[in-house]
């Protein structure tokens, strides 16, 4: 399925023009004509999507919509149009987290460059968020026993050594091992290795 654009813009002729450049260029859209009403209809945070904002027809101020925008729970990047007396306000905006500005005109294809870029950042943001899902999901699943001889793996220490630790024997540490694999899917040490580094498990266990 295509990538949508969801537009907010008070001139009505406008967010038309938008809509046909962005639809020819394989994109869905969806217009509004004010941040309130996006506000009230705050869109998922789809998986490979930004909205694209007209600031001269804000009903606040930027660093304001911005504002409202994360406290409705968005994390959708946006793209600023203005006029060219707006470019103060578009710095500011940028300085809130927008993540590009353009004056108007703007030319076509920086303009959907720019869509592209924030499109294909906030993809990877969405993949990256299913990931840390996922494997937070399946953290929880261990007992408190396999998390602890997880918390060693990590450290590097041997089954032999784990089982010092525990006091336990060597036999249990390896079934509670396979146990830690089979619930978190991993196959190998090195991917259980990247799996605790992504999770911050490494920085955990070092403090």
């Amino acid at each position: 399925m295509s990538a949508i654009v969801h537009i907010i813009d008070g001139d009505p002729a406008s967010p038309a023009g938008i809509d046909r450049l962005l639809q020819s260029c394989g994109y869905r859209t969806k217009a509004y004509c004010s941040a309130d009403e996006i506000l009230r209809r705050i869109p998922a945070n789809e998986d490979g999507s930004c909205l694209v904002i007209d600031i001269m027809s804000a009903d606040r101020g930027v660093p304001d919509l911005f504002d409202r925008l994360s406290r409705a729970g968005s994390s959708l990047p946006v793209i600023l149009l203005a006029g060219d007396s707006d470019v103060r306000t578009g710095v500011k905006a940028i300085q809130a987290g927008a993540e590009d500005f353009f004056t108007k005109p703007v030319a076509t294809e920086d303009f959907i460059g720019a869509v592209e870029r924030a499109i294909s950042r906030h993809r990877l943001a969405s993949e990256r968020e299913g990931w840390l899902r996922t494997a937070m999901m399946r953290l929880r699943r261990l007992t408190r026993r396999e998390r602890e001889v997880l918390e060693h793996i990590v450290q590097g220490r041997m089954n032999k050594q784990i089982a010092f630790e525990l006091g336990t024997t060597e036999r249990t540490v390896k079934a509670h091992r396979q146990k830690v694999m089979e619930k978190l899917q991993i196959r190998s040490g090195i991917e259980l290795g990247s799996y605790a580094e992504r999770l911050g498990l490494l920085e955990a266990n070092s403090r």
